[in-house]
């Protein structure tokens, strides 16, 4: 099961991308008060930042990928630990059986589903009293470093938009009555990466990607001038984990 936007060459660019705030996973697990040996199931699990944090918390993680390329990173990535397998499959169809998990997550994929059929996914495949969690790392528009490269993508990009990914998620999850009071939480990471990587993770911007078309070498071109003229080896740069969740009502 294939999803519409394939992200076999991003797949490597994503590997420089940041993990999740861990207060904020933290925050989440407590609240879905899952413990060591719960089963998870991480839907666009991607190169497996959310996989990892899931399974070094002890959770028993199915984890499911669409995309061939992305899905080999994360296998890699978690082959130490033996409470994480692989599946194929997409937010609206994971393959996973019914009332089988106690949290179902989305780390920065649920905006690339029809997220009222990906709600009702969910619905089937938690058990009674589980967990849906939905999250995205933003970065930090006020710091001088972003507001250049983000003058960069609204001069080159036509009503450039950052989509579903930066809404407030409280309304959708309502709109599908499967579950009971939306809870929001977010924690802040400082990302410290290689000059180098930063430039390369532009690269996995598949928002951006798709908006700019023909123009998407030109704005990375345009993105490694800005982070070179720096100067600096390593840079820093400041993401909001933002996080939604709810409980299943039944």
């Amino acid at each position: 099961m294939k999803t519409e936007w394939d992200y076999t060459d991003l797949a490597e660019a994503y590997l420089k991308r940041p993990d999740y705030a861990q207060t904020a996973i933290e925050k989440m697990l407590q609240t879905a008060g899952v413990k060591k040996g719960d089963a998870a199931c991480d839907i666009g699990a991607g190169a497996a930042h959310l996989t990892l944090k899931l399974a070094e918390y002890g959770l028993n993680v199915c984890a499911v990928e669409p995309n061939d390329a992305m899905r080999a990173n994360g296998v890699k990535r978690t082959a130490q630990y033996q409470n994480v397998r692989w599946y194929e499959g997409v937010g609206e169809h994971t393959g996973m059986e019914d009332d089988k998990f106690d949290l179902v997550t989305f780390g920065s994929s649920f905006n690339v589903c029809d997220r009222q059929l990906a709600l009702r996914e969910t619905d089937r495949i938690l058990k009674s009293g589980g967990w849906f969690a939905c999250m995205w790392n933003h970065r930090d528009l006020n710091d001088p470093l972003q507001k250049e490269i983000e003058a960069i993508l609204k001069e080159q990009i036509t009503d450039y938009s950052y989509g579903t990914r930066r809404e407030d998620q409280t309304e959708v999850i309502c709109q599908s009555d499967l579950f009971g009071e939306v809870i929001y939480l977010e924690g802040t990471v400082l990302h410290e990466i290689l000059a180098e990587d930063f430039i390369e993770g532009w690269k996995s911007h598949g928002t951006v990607q798709r908006q700019s078309k023909d123009k998407f070498e030109y704005i990375n071109a345009r993105i490694r001038d800005v982070i070179e003229r720096k100067g600096e080896e390593y840079i820093q740069v400041p993401y909001t984990t933002r996080i939604w969740m709810g409980q299943v009502k039944r």
